[in-house]
């Protein structure tokens, strides 16, 4: 079946968020007098959210007292600077700007709470041409659950079937498979030393945002 919807992740696969995401957590370090951490080091985990940001940085777990007000303040830094040095992709402009010529719509699936997503999608100026923007609890469920992607269908007006996931990091593609959806790693994104996406059970994996295109004909 043809695909008629394209589902990004935000994080790692629509915009590179690891500058401003590196740049809260270095501010918190020297908050606490402690030294920055290189980009390299943040970069892998910057599509795992605040908590393993924390963790990486802190090297603490979620059961440290100390964890939940680290989380707090990381965020308050954060949501101050969502757009400081954050920018779509190289060539994910000019994929947006394709998709629609081929009648196909886009949208957005993401853990990010909507606090943080919906003001940097508007910061992208790409708010408006969303079909959807489902953020980390606009569902009961966040992924790898599939429930976030079969709200995004209904959202899109389209099957599960018609549908496309792309994704930076395993949940992604369990989320999308478990959905029904054909899934793309996006190579271009946060993937560590450590990961191994051609385990991940993805339909593809992608190096730049226009090979997406390759995979709607």
């Amino acid at each position: 079946m043809p695909i008629r919807t394209v589902l990004f992740d935000l994080d790692g696969t629509l915009a590179d968020t690891a500058p401003d995401l590196g740049f809260a957590l270095n501010t918190l370090l020297a908050e606490h007098s402690l030294p920055a951490l290189p980009d390299a080091t943040i970069r892998p985990v910057a599509s795992h959210g605040a908590a393993a940001l924390i963790e990486l940085g802190f090297s603490i777990d979620r059961t440290d007292p100390r964890f939940a007000p680290l989380r707090e303040r990381f965020l308050d830094i954060y949501r101050n600077n969502l757009t400081r040095e954050t920018h779509l992709f190289p060539g994910m402009p000019e994929l947006l700007d394709a998709l629609p010529v081929r009648d196909i719509n886009w949208g957005i699936v993401t853990n990010k709470p909507a606090f943080l997503t919906d003001p940097l999608v508007s910061g992208l100026g790409i708010a408006e041409d969303a079909v959807c923007v489902v953020s980390g609890d606009t569902t009961t469920n966040r992924k790898p659950h599939p429930e976030p992607m079969l709200h995004a269908c209904r959202l899109a007006g389209r099957r599960a079937e018609e549908c496309l996931y792309v994704g930076d990091a395993q949940r992604d593609i369990e989320a999308g498979r478990a959905a029904g959806m054909k899934t793309l790693v996006a190579l271009f994104g946060y993937i560590g030393d450590h990961d191994q996406p051609e385990t991940w059970g993805a339909d593809g994996m992608i190096r730049k945002p226009s090979d997406i295109l390759d995979w709607l004909d």
